[in-house]
């Protein structure tokens, strides 16, 4: 086995020049094969495996393919030009020569190609010479699937690869060997083998366990039960998955291995965060970020590096904005306290701090002020830190809002710069348990149960209600006028507990590169872009070109990359509505 052959050799990760010479070179001084085929190097490769949880690159990350795809976030930047690939996302104008999608493609699969190499060294020892084999090929089969699950949120049609496979096999693989469901179904294998042999307690914090596993199946289950025709629109909802679904959430709550914070605030704070590998809290999977760790910079938060105001000290990037959509989806009916489905877009537009304090009579939901950052308003629920205006570049452009949940304040002790991009360790949380409990409202609903789906939602409502004591200013005073009720049970239909569903979903998951993927699985992404597009055009320079329009059955996947499809020659087969090279 040649010692790169798990990269998905040069046809998936690498160049197409001259690849099997550079494979068959052997450079002095490097570790011998069977070297590596020891636990103590395996348990390195494991780490390695690890490190790829979150990329190392700021361009991988989701906010630019879910927030920008959802009507939730606004690139951000100086003007359209500044990071043009991601204007194009944003305004639904995916070019299939764009080098960030190849980038994001390669990232991934480099990341699996650590989870195979270390599977298929595993696989060599025995469980006499390694004690942890069958719980190290679990979490690897999880980090395999971690990675090919983000790729088929992005890409549909994607590459399957696995550590059974020789070059010869990697070299005749295509992107359209198997459907989308069977994709699926490989995912879900995986996951589900990492929860049937991972323990309860796998020691480290960083490490994936049985819950955290069991949680990433509940999440395939949600994608796969959804099934889709060829042109992205829902042919059927596989209701036996969403059972399945059900159960494991009931095993989960039963478990008590989780818990809502108290405040919502907390979930998005350094000091909160989980310290311990059997401590009972939120977050049930979450990137692992460092500081003053002996590297350069850290491992830092790559999701909030280029998110930060532009004003001092912070410095940097001014991306990855609110969208004056999403601001307007938190108000609130100042009688009964519930989301103005109809309305929300209309009337008061907050558009900066001074705009909530000039209109006291328009109620929001707290979670508002939880997520967005405003002019005149603490930032990061620093009092001594009110946002000031010239925090945002290109406001002619994008508005004035900030993204806030990612971010951490300049004096946290996990706050630093690299370079001249400001982030922190701050971990993020790439499933909580409010996302699992809202998973089952959603399939619950689906199956035509309504009363929990209620408590669910109403619950999560209430703890928003509560969660006030960091939402005020400077004088004690609150930062907005915060109206929240739950939903009663009278009207509680199956068509209104849906709509009341996926509101909730959107607010309690706002900014957090989520909103769009939950668009595409339920088949509704091109209606909400259309119907946002046409008001954003008049709000923002951005989006005033006529042309600004989402194709159904072609936007809602990313092309697969042109170089790509070249290094394939030609196997690869490019998504339905782009060009073909």
């Amino acid at each position: 086995m040649k010692i790169f052959k798990n990269i998905i050799i040069c046809v998936i990760v690498l160049t197409p020049f001259a690849c099997s010479d550079y494979l068959d070179l052997k450079p002095k001084g490097t570790i011998g094969e069977s070297m590596l085929d020891s636990p103590e190097m395996v348990e390195k490769m494991i780490i390695a495996a690890y490190a790829h949880v979150e990329h190392d690159n700021r361009v991988s990350v989701p906010w630019w393919y879910a927030d920008l795809r959802s009507g939730d976030a606004y690139k951000g930047g100086s003007n359209s030009a500044d990071q043009g690939w991601a204007h194009d996302l944003e305004v639904s104008e995916v070019k299939e020569v764009a080098v960030e999608y190849a980038f994001k493609w390669e990232r991934h699969y480099v990341a699996i190609s650590r989870a195979n190499n270390a599977l298929a060294r595993i696989s060599k020892l025995t469980e006499a010479e390694y004690q942890d084999k069958i719980k190290r090929t679990a979490e690897m089969r999880f980090l395999r699937s971690f990675q090919a699950f983000q790729l088929k949120q992005v890409f549909n049609r994607i590459v399957w690869v696995d550590e059974t496979m020789d070059e010869d096999q990697l070299l005749q693989e295509s992107n359209v060997k198997y459907t989308s469901q069977e994709l699926w179904d490989f995912i879900i294998s995986d996951f589900r083998y990492a929860a049937d042999n991972l323990p309860k307690d796998n020691k480290d914090v960083g490490r994936v366990n049985k819950y955290s596993a069991t949680c990433y199946l509940i999440k395939a289950l949600m994608y796969a039960a959804y099934e889709q025709n060829d042109n992205y629109s829902i042919k059927s909802i596989n209701t036996a998955k969403l059972q399945e679904v059900v159960q494991l959430i009931n095993w989960i709550q039963a478990e008590n291995r989780y818990k809502l914070n108290d405040d919502f605030a907390k979930n998005f704070l350094w000091e909160f965060e989980t310290k311990g590998s059997t401590e009972v809290t939120e977050s049930v999977f979450a990137v692992q970020s460092s500081h003053d760790d002996g590297s350069d910079y850290g491992k830092l938060n790559q999701f909030s590096i280029l998110t930060y105001p532009v004003s001092d000290p912070y410095s940097c990037c001014g991306l990855h904005l609110p969208s004056q959509n999403l601001v307007n989806a938190f108000k609130t009916d100042p009688a009964t306290g519930l989301p103005l489905f109809d309305t929300f877009n209309a009337g008061v537009q907050f558009e900066r701090g001074e705009d909530i304090d000039a209109h006291p009579e328009v109620t929001v939901d707290p979670r508002l002020m939880h997520s967005i950052a405003f002019t005149g308003k603490p930032y990061k629920y620093d009092l001594n830190y009110l946002l000031p205006a010239d925090a945002v570049r290109g406001s002619g452009y994008y508005g004035f809002f900030h993204s806030m949940k990612e971010t951490e304040t300049y004096w946290c002790p996990c706050y630093k710069h690299a370079l001249y991009f400001p982030s922190s360790s701050l971990n993020r949380d790439l499933i909580r348990y409010d996302e699992v409990l809202l998973w089952k409202a959603e399939a619950l609903i689906q199956l035509g149960e309504l009363e929990e789906p209620r408590q669910i939602i109403n619950q999560l409502r209430t703890r928003a209600k509560n969660s006030i004591a960091k939402l005020i200013m400077p004088d004690g005073t609150p930062s907005a006028n915060f109206k929240i009720e739950e939903y009663p049970s009278a009207g509680w239909t199956k068509e209104y507990a849906w709509r009341a569903l996926q509101w909730e979903v959107r607010l309690e998951m706002a900014l957090e590169g989520k909103r769009g993927f939950d668009l595409i699985r339920w088949g509704i992404m091109g209606d909400v872009l259309n119907e946002y597009y046409e008001i954003e055009k008049t709000r923002r320079t951005a989006y005033m070109p006529n042309n600004v329009h989402f194709i159904k059955g072609k936007h809602e996947y990313l092309p697969i990359p042109n170089r790509q499809i070249t290094y394939s020659k030609g196997l690869y087969v490019q998504n339905p509505g782009y060009d073909q090279i």
